[in-house]
């Protein structure tokens, strides 16, 4: 089984990867893992020794690996990761960012695990190194908890998504896509309750009790906001729409910062949804 985990900034995702390795301990509720469970967490920041080879990083006892129970040359495994035969001899601190990021991978497939922890692993990956985690994930036999902001590495690549909306609701999906329209209706249905709780409040409240009001700029703000959402949620459809185009897919340079715009407008949407929600509970 192959998990993705997806949700805005702050939503918990990372939290709860930390739960999963043991990190933390649950505030409610267990944790309960198998015996023996392998959890493997790949850190892309882990640093290499840059004075070994190539060859002894990838095969610090011998000239072989062992794959998912084969023995394979550490040529051979070399090659899966884009890495030619006069590479070998090359030591690892020669290698670029790129590179660099593809010996991890290649030194992640290598640990026996049963439960295989990403946390985006695609930031600042080329096209290949992308090409070769994604090929090197879907061969993977355990099972894999990935967080990304690639939707497309996430469909191409995960069984179920597992989405969380920032206050608390998880739900299960297909793909992506499901996700978003969730968070869409997420976020009308908390719109909803703010304003009933305003209601409520107002007709509830004694007949003495001070009316709160917003100031001059809120009020402005507050009559705006919605034709703010309707833009900002324009913008990211038109950056979502963007990210589709097999151009810029294929354009290493231009797809981080088509990723970058993506994340943007979806944190500005998330941004002004906020700020609705708070006008609207300043004035119950």
């Amino acid at each position: 089984m192959r998990v993705g985990i997806v949700g805005p900034n702050g939503s918990g995702k990372t939290t709860l990867l930390r739960l999963v390795r043991g990190e933390l301990e649950p505030t409610a509720g267990t944790v309960r893992r198998a015996d023996q469970l392998k959890i493997v967490y790949f850190d892309q920041t882990r640093q290499l020794d840059g004075s070994l080879t190539l060859r002894r990083t990838l095969a610090p006892d011998s000239d072989s690996v062992v794959y998912q129970d084969r023995v394979i040359h550490v040529a051979s495994w070399a090659s899966r990761f884009l890495f030619a035969s006069d590479d070998l001899d090359q030591p690892v601190g020669r290698l670029s960012g790129g590179e660099r990021a593809r010996v991890l991978i290649a030194q992640l497939m290598l640990q026996p695990a049963d439960v295989l922890l990403l946390d985006e692993p695609t930031n600042d990956l080329d096209i290949p190194t992308l090409e070769v985690l994604e090929n090197s994930l879907q061969e993977f036999t355990g099972v894999l908890v990935l967080v990304t902001h690639d939707r497309y590495m996430m469909d191409r690549v995960c069984t179920a998504i597992i989405g969380l909306d920032g206050y608390g609701e998880v739900e299960r999906f297909a793909e992506y896509s499901q996700w978003e329209e969730w968070q869409r209706s997420q976020q009308l249905k908390l719109t909803a309750a703010t304003e009933n709780r305003s209601r409520r409040e107002t007709a509830n409240s004694a007949p003495i009790a001070a009316k709160k009001r917003l100031s001059y700029l809120e009020a402005r703000e507050y009559a705006a906001i919605e034709a703010a959402i309707e833009e900002a949620e324009q913008e990211l459809r038109a950056k979502l729409a963007a990210l589709h185009d097999p151009a810029i897919m294929s354009d290493a340079p231009r797809l981080q910062v088509a990723m970058s715009e993506v994340e943007q407008a979806q944190k500005t949407v998330d941004g002004l949804y906020a700020r609705w929600s708070e006008l609207e509970a300043k004035q119950s």
